[in-house]
């Protein structure tokens, strides 16, 4: 473990692995785990490589009863929720918010100023960009065959572009794009590409109108 140390708080507890990397002005709450090595199932596709160390970098909070897996990378100023889970290899940019009991699934990149809320699910191989809100509850998913693949299958989750807006409760199918500063209804299900600045809605998931100027970001 290395510990640059100013003005970091380590609260109880805690369990931190050696291959960790902690910035300045870090805060890390009761019951984290930090560097979990990830283990697989003896039917998983996933590689068995060596991960690289956890670099939580300078101003990150990290609440209580949370899990983050050696090789992802944590950018400043990041806000982690309690009981989060962050598998192995992820990309988490600076000054975004992960709520509470969100689920971040290996290989995915979260981009800078992202807010996504609570209990929110974000499989393996999701990219984020910047700015993007996602709603509590959101489901994304990157399995078109429901497990039925071989090893040569590639997963592929949703591409959320800058400053897109998930609804509570929606659902992404796998292999899809929302467009830039586009709008996800709450409850809908989008079972294709959504083009840049549209608002959709339903089960599937349909163009409702355009989303004006006057909201997207500056």
């Amino acid at each position: 473990m290395k510990i640059k140390g100013r003005n970091t708080k380590i609260r109880y507890n805690k369990i931190i692995y050696p291959n960790v990397e902690i910035g300045d002005n870090i805060v890390i709450g009761d019951y984290v785990v930090l560097g979990k090595v990830p283990q697989r199932a003896k039917t998983s596709t996933l590689s068995k490589k060596k991960f690289s160390p956890l670099i939580i970098r300078d101003g990150v909070t990290i609440s209580s009863g949370s899990i983050i897996c050696a090789g992802t990378i944590i950018d400043k100023n990041t806000f982690i929720g309690d009981k989060t889970f962050i598998r192995e290899n992820c990309l988490i940019g600076r000054n975004s918010l992960i709520g509470s009991g969100v689920t971040v699934e290996n290989d995915t990149k979260i981009g800078s100023f992202v807010k996504i809320q609570a209990h929110a699910y974000i499989t393996a191989y999701v990219i984020i960009e910047d700015y993007v809100f996602i709603a509590p509850g959101v489901l994304t998913t990157n399995d078109n065959t429901m497990g039925r693949h071989d090893k040569n299958y590639k997963l592929k989750g949703a591409i959320i572009k800058k400053g897109a807006r998930i609804g509570a409760g929606a659902v992404l199918l796998p292999n899809i794009t929302i467009g830039e500063e586009s709008i996800v209804g709450a409850g809908s299900i989008v079972t294709k590409d959504v083009p840049d600045y549209k608002l959709v809605m339903g089960s599937p998931a349909r163009i409702i109108r355009n989303v004006p100027k006057g909201e997207w970001i500056k």
